[in-house]
């Protein structure tokens, strides 16, 4: 997957993805903006490969459960960040209550 962007926020949302790979390779290019990966149990994301110039990654650890996917992010971020987390639950989510 190849992910460009600028002054914007990007969201893939791996929350109910139906897996037929063990890998995903993202190459991002981001200027100023933000990446936020949904996952659940067993989505490993790595970002080993990222090149952060005035950026940050906020990653959750992950829940312990078999890794299903390892998503591997690749590339460059310039004044932006890379957020790794689950969706949030309330309104609008499946299984929520009101």
């Amino acid at each position: 997957m190849e992910i460009r962007s600028a002054w914007g926020e990007v969201t893939p949302d791996f929350t109910d993805a139906v897996i037929t790979h063990d890998t995903l390779d993202i190459d991002l290019d981001l200027r100023a903006g933000a990446l936020k990966l949904l996952t659940r149990p067993g989505v490993v994301v790595d970002t080993g490969g990222l090149v952060l110039n005035y950026s940050e990654i906020k990653a959750r650890r992950p829940a312990d459960a078999p890794d299903l996917l390892r998503i591997r992010i690749t590339g460059e971020i310039h004044y932006g960040q890379v957020v790794v987390r689950p969706p949030r639950r309330g309104f609008g989510r499946k299984g929520a209550t009101a």
